[in-house]
């Protein structure tokens, strides 16, 4: 399941990114299955199935034209389009195109967990209908997958994955979520987290760090081979980025009265300075 991308062997699928910049309180306030949550299943289908069209789509075109497009076009193709789609869509549905990103949230309570199955059907979707595009484009001997697949031992892709998903988190959680950040960065910086990761470690994962971005391809072609180190691994790690981030958020409020608010769980946007 890998993505030849730079070589015989070079894995460089990468994530479908993601951001929570939608805020908790308009998302408790909104009725599951209201015209509102279904325009954000919509964003959600229509952004990861271009993120993985795009994303996938460059490895493809690397595979059948002599590598033209290159390792360094591949990383800078999925850096451009999660930049691109978490700035078109982050103010409809929190441009989250990863079901690690919405339980990782669900569990700090920014995001219902009501709503979490939902959105995951619909990255699926669109991560599957892109792949689904993409085997109708190339058939034949161009038929080629664009899933992740590890290209050494089985224990070191799922250190990169869980490394490279909490690095991914981290900073999400940082930049989208943070009232003392410049959200309007966020794309960008998410963006270049991405293609730093994929540049180190596709070659030896394919750089997933979503679920979603895996199990599309892994559908679409019939390859769950080694599946189970790309739902595993990015969806705990997601958890603890997002985790250690609430833990180094800065209040001057006691824990014990954070604790009793539950202001802890959800980190409180009132910051005060030191």
């Amino acid at each position: 399941m890998a993505d030849q991308i730079s070589g015989g062997d070079g894995n460089h699928g990468v994530v479908l990114e993601t951001i929570d910049t939608s805020g908790a309180k308009e998302e408790k306030k909104s009725t599951l299955f209201s015209f509102s949550f279904i325009q954000k299943l919509i964003a959600e289908v229509v952004g990861t199935y271009f993120l993985i069209f795009n994303g996938c789509g460059s490895v493809a075109v690397n595979l059948d034209y002599d590598k033209v497009v290159t390792l360094l076009g591949i990383l800078i193709v999925w850096g451009l389009a999660v930049m691109v789609l978490v700035y078109s869509v982050r103010h409809v549905s929190g441009a989250r195109f990863n079901p690690a990103v919405a339980i990782a949230f669900a569990t700090c309570k920014r995001f219902p967990w009501k709503q979490v199955p939902p959105c995951i059907v619909a990255q699926v979707f669109g991560s599957t209908m892109a792949s689904r595009t993409l085997q109708l484009l190339f058939t034949g001997k161009l038929n080629h997958f664009v899933g992740t697949q590890p290209a050494g031992l089985d224990v070191q892709a799922f250190v990169f994955e869980f490394i490279i998903t909490f690095y991914l988190m981290f900073n999400i959680s940082g930049v989208a979520t943070d009232s003392r950040a410049i959200r309007e960065l966020a794309g960008l910086v998410v963006g270049a987290t991405v293609l730093l990761n994929v540049m180190f470690a596709g070659p030896v994962t394919g750089a997933s760090m979503n679920p979603a971005r895996s199990l599309g391809p892994a559908i679409a072609f019939g390859h769950y081979d080694k599946l189970w180190i790309y739902i595993v691994a990015p969806t705990v790690e997601a958890i603890s980025g997002a985790w250690v981030y609430n833990v180094i958020w800065f209040t001057n409020k006691p824990i014990r009265e954070l604790s009793k608010s539950g202001s802890f769980l959800r980190t409180s946007t009132r910051n005060s300075s030191s």
